[in-house]
């Protein structure tokens, strides 16, 4: 027995199986890349400005008089107060702008990358080394968080910051090892897409 079929009112016999919806396409111009790419050039023009903010507090830190100001750090049960000195200053700007000068070397890759995608052509050799690079910037950026967070800031403010514990670094470790994987999947791509053309 048949099973009945149901077609909307209104609409033509033929009509539905010549509506098509539009697929995303990942690669090449006007492609979910490229507009991955526009948000990253945005991103990295942000935290190009953040970054020379940060450098030029840095060189004014150097010159600007530090008499009788403090610092205080505190939490829900209370804080400390500690005399702000110049080498705490220029410490604590050339650690901040140190971690927004990493990211802005990651994103420097990044946009490298997906220019490569948007031009439809991911497996260059350059792409490699440019997530190998990734890679090892963010293992120095997580490294140098967990160590300034873990010796500076506890000796800073003992018992009111707490240092990073070895478990918060699982989703750092995790995510470089994850780039570094990336770089081994393009590698072999490169490798595989050099064969078939020398094949060719």
């Amino acid at each position: 027995m048949p099973l009945p079929t149901f077609r909307p009112r209104g609409i033509r016999p033929g009509l539905l199986t010549r509506l098509r919806v539009p697929g995303f396409r990942t690669l090449g111009p006007g492609s979910v890349s490229s507009l991955l790419k526009v948000a990253l050039d945005v991103a990295y023009v942000l935290l190009a400005l953040i970054t020379g903010l940060m450098l030029i507090l840095l060189v004014v830190g150097i010159f600007i008089p530090l008499e009788n100001l403090d610092v205080t750090v505190s939490n829900d049960e209370g804080g400390t107060a500690q005399p702000l000195t110049r080498a705490l200053l220029i410490f604590a700007l050339g650690a901040i702008s140190a971690y927004f000068g990493g990211f802005l070397l990651i994103l420097t890759h990044l946009r490298k990358i997906f220019r490569t995608l948007t031009l439809g052509d991911p497996f260059q050799p350059d792409n490699v080394r440019r997530l190998r690079q990734i890679g090892l910037i963010l293992a120095i950026v997580t490294g140098g968080v967990w160590l300034v967070q873990g010796l500076v800031a506890a000796r800073l403010a003992p018992g009111i910051m707490d240092p990073q514990g070895v478990g918060e670094l699982l989703t750092p470790v995790f995510s470089v090892l994850v780039v570094f994987v990336l770089a081994e999947v393009f590698r072999e791509g490169a490798r595989l897409r050099r064969e078939s053309e020398l094949t060719i």
